[in-house]
């Protein structure tokens, strides 16, 4: 890349923010620095790589409710980057959504079982989408047999699309059956000042200002559009036993975030 079009991301968010309408400016702002900030400001856009950004992604699904607004902040910086030459390739592509829930394959999770912890709720969410699957699995059955009642089965796809909706349900049955078989279900009446699995928590960037809510889940319980996430994530790592008032760390490329553990509630 020429090297006048070397262009830092310190320098490109103060660009990018300059040239943004007054009424749009201030409600940007944080979400484009922390995204600088998360690399660091001397990072030049030309070595920001895809993989990096995906990971950004994955990091900011564990913020609050506005997660999608904040990926969509982001994504039109980027965007700005590519169209003033500043990255070879236009990396907002790679800013996307993420699910709340994560594939599991049922056979490795039947040989090694993984104990989970589980709030009430959600292990009344499981018990209840384990009912309504049992109650699917007639129905599903019997569109199998109506499709295959047609004998030109090379080209029946109704058949097919049957066959797999029957083996998507019989295969989540199986993933919530091992999940309620092994899961711990946390004990809310247990007194505790710390933060622990089933709290919900408010965070104070210590740099930003910015607050983040949380709330503090099993592994499979995880939610990030909804602010909730596990107690193993790099966010939930950081902040389980500690108390209001204490700060913690959070590792990022760039070297560490810092957080302040503004409230905690249960």
């Amino acid at each position: 890349m020429n090297e006048k079009n070397r262009v830092n991301l310190d320098e490109a968010a103060s660009r990018y923010l300059a040239a943004l309408p007054v009424e749009e400016k201030e409600a940007e702002r944080v979400a484009i620095l922390n995204f600088v900030r998360w690399f660091g400001r001397e990072h030049t856009l030309d070595g920001l790589t895809a993989p990096e950004v995906g990971s950004y992604a994955e990091r900011l699904s564990l913020s609050d409710t506005d997660y999608a607004k904040k990926l969509e902040m982001v994504r039109a910086f980027l965007t700005y980057v590519k169209k003033e030459k500043w990255s070879p390739t236009n990396l907002a592509v790679h800013l996307k959504l993420r699910k709340g829930k994560s594939k599991v394959n049922p056979a490795n999770a039947s040989a090694n079982p993984e104990v989970v912890t589980l709030t009430e709720e959600g292990f009344a969410k499981l018990n209840a989408e384990l009912t309504d699957l049992k109650q699917r699995r007639p129905g599903l059955i019997a569109d199998i047999t109506r499709a295959a009642a047609d004998k030109d089965v090379r080209e029946n796809a109704p058949l097919e699309a049957a066959r797999e909706a029957h083996g998507m349900v019989e295969s989540r049955i199986r993933e919530i059956e091992t999940t309620l078989k092994t899961a711990v279900m946390m004990d809310k009446k247990q007194p505790s000042l710390k933060v622990s699995v089933g709290d919900s928590i408010v965070l104070v960037d210590m740099e930003s200002g910015e607050e983040l809510h949380y709330t503090i889940v099993g592994p499979r319980e995880t939610n990030p559009s909804k602010g909730k996430i596990s107690g193993v994530s790099p966010v939930g790592k950081a902040v389980v036993g500690h108390r209001e008032g204490d700060t913690v760390q959070v590792s990022v490329p760039a070297g560490k975030v810092t957080y302040r553990i503004k409230e905690i509630k249960r």
